[in-house]
């Protein structure tokens, strides 16, 4: 049997954690400029960074029924969670209508729906070589900024500003992780996200939303030239941030190693929650000094519960459309009748 390698378990941990963490803090970002500068550090690589090792673990998209599979992992959980928080947003929000739009994601669930396309674009992109492959994809994301009408719809902006991660996580090798991870570059890494998360403090004007890749550069004021060229830049910056993450991932296992391999669940099911704690009068009680340690403490909390077996089996047939535990216990059942 073979078994995981817990780097990539202990990497998707981490970056699930990042995603949670920072989807709590977000309510704070315009209270205090450090946890501002907090916000944007993890956006700049968290994102990124799952979506190369998604990249990584694609390639075998050319198996036969690969393509099938991966639909039926994206695209039925989309359209089922799709339904299910447009229907929740109704009663949080008190919405006089529900908005059932399966073209226009709900929230984080563009992942899903990117995740799908990238895959597909592989067919295309996995033919030509490398450099022109990866070129020809970042110039596609710096492209698509210049048309208003490519934002969230289908989540068209984000599948092409993020698919150069993708395309290079499908490229990269496992020995090309190892050299990430050598201990010379880890001292650079350390370095290189100390350095960012000083440079946004120093410049708050940054707007973080180019870091979201859903938006046209006419929404971000730069619909000329230098949208391209900011761009650009963020491409160097989150690439340079994304490594910098990789390289300074444990290798052992840990007890948040297994949290990893239901990353997917957090990620599908931690909205609920993030949602409710927006819609709720927490949002002012955490108003303290010390509320990112307390949201730091409740997003491990969060992550653990809902990574849980209890939550797992009770969601995993819109999750996973399986039913482990009703054949588990179909089968325990048989085997004590025969007894």
């Amino acid at each position: 049997m073979k078994t995981r390698d817990a780097y990539y378990d202990n990497a998707k941990f981490l970056l699930i954690f990042l995603v949670v963490f920072g989807h709590l803090i977000q309510s704070y970002i315009h209270e205090e400029q450090w946890i501002y500068t907090l916000y944007t550090t993890i956006y700049t690589f968290h994102m990124p960074a799952f979506i190369l090792i998604s990249g990584f673990f694609a390639k075998g998209f050319r198996k036969p029924g690969y393509l099938k599979n991966v639909a039926k992992k994206l695209i039925i959980p989309y359209l089922i969670f799709q339904s299910i928080y447009s229907f929740y947003y109704f009663f949080l929000n008190n919405h006089k209508v529900v908005e059932l739009d399966p073209l226009n994601p709900q929230w984080s669930l563009w992942f899903l729906l990117s995740l799908f396309c990238w895959n597909v674009l592989l067919f295309l992109f996995a033919k030509m070589k490398a450099g022109v492959s990866l070129l020809l994809a970042v110039a596609l994301g710096i492209f698509v900024g210049y048309f208003d009408e490519i934002s969230n719809y289908l989540s068209l902006s984000r599948t092409f500003v993020f698919f150069p991660f993708f395309l290079l996580g499908y490229y990269l090798k496992k020995e090309h992780f190892e050299k990430v991870r050598a201990l010379k570059f880890k001292y650079v890494s350390v370095f290189i996200l100390i350095s960012l998360f000083i440079a946004y403090y120093l410049f708050p004007n940054f707007d973080y939303k180019w870091l979201f890749g859903s938006k046209p550069y006419g929404a971000l004021d730069h619909s000329h030239f230098d949208g391209g060229i900011i761009r650009l830049g963020v491409y160097s910056l989150t690439l340079g941030a994304t490594l910098s993450f990789l390289a300074l991932v444990p290798r052992k296992r840990y007890f948040f190693t297994e949290w990893g391999t239901s990353s997917i669940y957090v990620y599908l099911l931690h909205g609920f929650f993030v949602k409710y704690f927006r819609s709720s009068e927490l949002v002012d009680i955490l108003k303290e000094s010390e509320q990112v340690i307390i949201l730091l403490v409740i997003s491990i909390l969060l992550i653990a519960f809902l990574s849980s077996k209890f939550v797992r089996r009770l969601t995993q047939p819109i999750i996973e459309l399986k039913f482990s535990f009703l054949k588990k216990y179909h089968v325990q059942s048989s085997h004590e009748q025969h007894r």
